[in-house]
């Protein structure tokens, strides 16, 4: 009876992000003009302000004032087939609403050293809305997670060739699960128990890069996203459970996880006045999710003895590494057409991957533009196509959750835009 629970309340943090251009929970959507070269060296290139997210050292690049500001917008298709099931129900992949993802920076010159910039923007978030009558409605059906965070930040110009940076991280994560349990009939009870557990908290972290120009047309580029601890807060609430059982009703939540840290490292080379070059690779610690655990508190005795108490699932997720190219050509002085190609692995393996986090091994490949009629003024737009792998779904039989067996191939449409404003 205990396993009742094992995947029903494992908080929203564990959703699907098959939505968004990075693996896992992580998100790349921070700038438009990086998304034009698939992210290819974010950490050596600071075009922007946005160079706060991609590289806190790359402020020193900039010599004037800037702020710069856009979104994200993905269409994300999610094929399900081969499903096989117990349940009765619907399996019409169609899970992932559309998805606008938001990000703004400052850039200020302090003097010829040091350069100040603030960020905001999402690192990790996701939504998955299944259909009512999904058929693996009994392992998950809805999933929200968004995280939001400042980023004040402070560069130094060590020499004409190396600048690091430096800036805390303050982090706001929401998250949201729903999902069924098959009681219909059990001790006299009417239709599927319901499951609802919100949570939030904020927590602190940090960002640091270094930036070397190698030579005079080489640029090489290291970024450290470090880890964030948090202790999500809320409560679970259970509906329409089997009265005998004594467990509707709503119980404070917690859990506590780890967002991973992230070690980002690129070159920029510039072949001559037309043609730039980067590549790039980022190894994220998805490790740090090997579980999670949700505490409530004020369970009644019987739950207690289900071991609703503490609830625990296994996930067993791997370090996973990422790789892109990409290059720009300047047309003109006004334009600067990119495009860029990269490679994403998956967290999660075949044995261990559920509806909730259906993602497999990704190829994108992205186009971009950016026009700047003016000193003053830039406009960058993107284009990325996401294709993954097949990625099959194998979760067994617990109490109460029919056995759920699928197969999904993940694909996504990208749009960036953004405007850089210089003062």
């Amino acid at each position: 009876m205990t396993r009742i629970f094992k995947t029903s309340l494992a908080l929203a943090i564990t959703a699907a992000s098959s939505q968004t251009f990075a693996n896992g929970l992580a998100i790349n959507e921070q700038s438009a003009s990086g998304m034009g070269t698939a992210f290819a060296g974010r950490s050596s290139s600071a075009q922007d302000a946005s160079t706060v997210f991609g590289n806190p050292a790359g402020l020193s690049k900039l010599k004037q004032n800037e702020v710069s500001g856009g979104f994200a917008v993905v269409d994300a298709n999610v094929d399900i087939h081969d499903e096989q099931s117990a349940a009765t129900g619907t399996n019409k992949g169609d899970m992932v609403p559309l998805a606008s993802v938001p990000f703004g920076y400052l850039a200020m010159p302090l003097n010829e050293d040091w350069h100040f910039g603030l960020g905001v923007y999402v690192p990790f978030g996701v939504i998955s809305d299944y259909e009512k009558s999904f058929q693996g409605r009994y392992k998950g059906l809805y999933s929200k997670v968004q995280v939001i965070t400042v980023q004040p930040t402070l560069s130094y110009k060590i020499n004409d060739r190396v600048s690091v940076g430096f800036g805390p991280t303050f982090n706001r994560i929401d998250g949201k699960l729903t999902n069924n349990l098959a009681t219909n009939g059990l001790l006299g009870s009417e239709g599927d128990t319901k499951l609802n557990i919100k949570g939030d908290d904020t927590a602190v972290g940090y960002n640091v890069g270094v930036l070397v120009d190698v030579t005079d047309d080489t640029t090489w580029g290291l970024t450290y996203h470090s880890k964030v601890d948090y202790t999500l807060e809320g409560h679970t609430k259970v509906t329409n459970a089997p009265s005998p059982l004594g467990l509707n009703g709503k119980y404070d939540a917690k859990l506590d996880i780890t967002m991973p840290e992230s070690v980002d490292t690129s070159i920029t080379h510039k072949l001559n006045d037309q043609w730039t070059l980067y590549g790039g690779a980022t190894w994220t610690r998805w490790s740090r999710l090997e579980k999670i655990a949700v505490e409530n508190e004020g369970v009644p005795a019987l739950g207690q003895a289900l071991g609703f108490g503490t609830l625990t699932e296994q996930l067993k997720w791997k370090d996973t590494w990422s790789y892109a190219i990409g290059a720009a050509y300047q047309l003109n002085p006004e334009w600067v057409l990119r495009t860029g190609f990269a490679i994403d692995g998956a967290p999660t393996t075949n044995e261990h991957r559920n509806v909730r986090i259906p993602v497999g091994n990704r190829k994108i490949l992205s186009l971009g533009a950016g026009w700047t009629p003016s000193p003053e003024v830039t406009i960058d737009v993107a284009y990325s196509y996401l294709r993954e792998n097949e990625a099959p779904i194998n979760q067994e039989e617990s109490a109460f959750q029919p056995a759920y067996h699928a197969k999904y191939r993940n694909s996504a449409h990208g749009l960036g835009a953004q405007v850089t404003y210089r003062f």
